[in-house]
């Protein structure tokens, strides 16, 4: 629901202020919490070749508060939650918006000076068994709330998660409207389609999900999930995660399958793929290898919540996802903690992503290729500035795609500095 900065501030105040007041709740208040991040983000996305659009280059602030309650004594304990989000605009210009930080007018391409939202969740538990409605976040395999701008992307629904069998863990929801991360009101839901890969403007109020983990021992786990937007797409997903030792080392191995099909009417177009994917991790030391493949069958591309992440193995900050028809995609990575050399919190990460094989008649052909070169340095603050962290991050992004309506080449930097306290 959308909310002015004001009214935002005057509707968390009381709930704040209560924590004070009301001792006689018991665990709802001590058993409470809340959290303050603020993050300054700056986005610079600048497009190669002749396009319509040179570049999306935008800066702004946001801030985040979390207020989580504990529960109330009983067989069912019963608890709220709220988030107050805020982004302020520091820089932008209607012929470089659209960068994902800030809401713009669909006519003017003019960013917003400034947005705000307030959700809030009820919540209830009986033993290890929780059930949220109202606003909620997912991370799952199916549906994973994107937190890659300035503020988070939540969902409207309702969710179950249980760890009451020993050694796993259950997930069911049912969701009916998206907030996207730039948007302060919720909508029905799509298919993302970069490249026209489906029909964008099909839409659906009904995301129905169930799945779990199953921890088999310490080494292993494995999952599967189960999901259907309605008259869109039905997925299944199965993979698994399995850790040993090798020589001075630890080989992390991550393996995902996603099967998916047209569902009901099928309003976004015909769906038919197969997807599996490989990452190897190899640590030593202060040192990280990674080798991964991935590789699309069927018919089309792999489709999934817009304004979500996919979660395959070419997951992470990058511009593109991979998940053309056909594709076939290969990657490297590196990465190396220099707490080793006295510095703890200082990270730095290479990645380099190929893929071959894309088959879309529309924008050229098939056996058409894109690639990816992505460098991060990121620092966590220690001591007394714990909670602070500083993010760089630039990539490089090509492909021979025909220009027109595909994605186009692009060299992007992100620079975020995040700042998180914790008030109670």
């Amino acid at each position: 629901m959308p909310v002015s900065p004001s009214k935002a501030v005057s509707l968390l105040l009381p709930f704040a202020c209560s924590a004070a007041t009301l001792s006689y709740a018991g665990s709802f208040i001590d058993d409470s919490k809340a959290t303050l991040t603020l993050r300054n983000y700056y986005f610079d996305r600048d497009y190669k070749g002749v396009t319509p659009q040179n570049a999306a280059r935008e800066w702004a602030q946001g801030g985040i508060l979390k207020i989580v309650s504990g529960f109330t004594p009983g067989l069912v304990g019963f608890g709220l939650d709220a988030t107050g989000m805020l982004g302020i605009k520091l820089d932008s210009a209607p012929d470089r918006s659209g960068t994902g930080l800030l809401p713009r007018n669909a006519t003017s391409k003019r960013a917003s000076d400034e947005y705000s939202e307030l959700g809030l969740t009820a919540k209830a538990k009986i033993s290890k068994t929780e059930l949220q409605i109202g606003t909620i976040s997912t991370f799952l395999p199916i549906a994973f709330a994107s937190p890659t701008r300035l503020l988070p992307q939540t969902f409207r629904g309702a969710y179950l998660r249980s760890a009451d069998l020993d050694q796993f863990s259950l997930h069911v929801g049912y969701l009916d409207r998206i907030n996207y991360r730039d948007s302060t009101d919720y909508q029905r839901m799509s298919v993302a389609s970069p490249n026209r890969r489906f029909l964008a403007t099909a839409e659906s109020d009904k995301f129905l999900f169930a799945g779990g983990d199953y921890q088999v021992s310490q080494a292993l786990t494995l999952k599967y999930y189960y999901a259907s937007l309605d008259n869109i797409y039905t997925k299944n997903y199965a993979g698994f995660e399995h850790n040993m030792a090798v020589g001075y080392g630890k080989l992390k191995t991550d393996f995902r399958y996603y099967l998916t099909e047209e569902n009901g009417a099928a309003k976004a177009g015909p769906v038919d793929n197969r997807n599996a994917g490989v990452m190897f991790t190899y640590s030593l030391q202060a040192h990280t290898f990674g080798m991964g493949y991935m590789r699309l069958d069927g018919n089309t591309a792999m489709p999934y919540l817009a304004g979500t992440e996919p979660l395959v193995v070419s997951e992470g900050f990058l511009s593109s996802e991979f998940l053309n028809p056909k594709e076939h995609s290969w990657q490297v990575l590196y990465s190396y903690d220099f707490a080793a050399q006295g510095m703890p919190g200082l990270k730095a990460t290479a990645r380099y992503i190929k893929g071959d094989h894309i088959d879309l008649p529309s924008l050229g052909g098939d056996g058409l290729t894109e690639s990816e070169r992505y460098l991060e340095l990121s620092y966590a603050f220690q001591g007394s500035l714990k909670g602070f962290t500083v993010r760089l991050r630039n990539s490089l992004y090509l492909n021979d795609f025909s220009t027109a309506a595909s994605m186009r080449d692009d060299n992007e930097t992100r620079v975020n500095i995040d700042y998180t306290v914790s008030l109670w």
